[in-house]
């Protein structure tokens, strides 16, 4: 391999290492989403079921914004998939590059 070939094989190492943390960092932050997740649905689902009891207006609101903090957490683990897909694909194509 020529000089430009290492220098080349080098950076690509550096990117899949720079990747590979990168993608430790987005599954364990995918991993507490998933955990809070969880946690809030039920919660939203406590208190729809006690806006129902109740039929109160403080009691619909506390639903409606608990379901919305559950929307909103989800729309982020849509987003840290995507990024993580993303990231693998990238990670594959490097190593193809690095198998050449």
């Amino acid at each position: 391999m020529n000089s430009a070939g290492t220098i080349s094989s080098r950076l690509i190492e550096r990117r899949l290492v720079r990747g590979s943390l990168t993608l430790r960092r987005l599954r364990e932050e995918l991993r507490v989403v998933d955990e809070h997740l969880v946690m809030l649905t039920e919660d939203a689902q406590d208190k729809e079921i006690r806006s129902l009891v109740a039929e109160t207006p403080n009691a619909s609101f506390e639903h409606r914004d608990a379901q919305a903090h559950v929307d909103s957490l989800s729309h982020h683990r849509v987003h840290l998939l995507n990024e993580i897909a993303e990231l693998e694909s990238r990670q594959d194509s490097l190593l193809d590059k690095l198998g050449r």
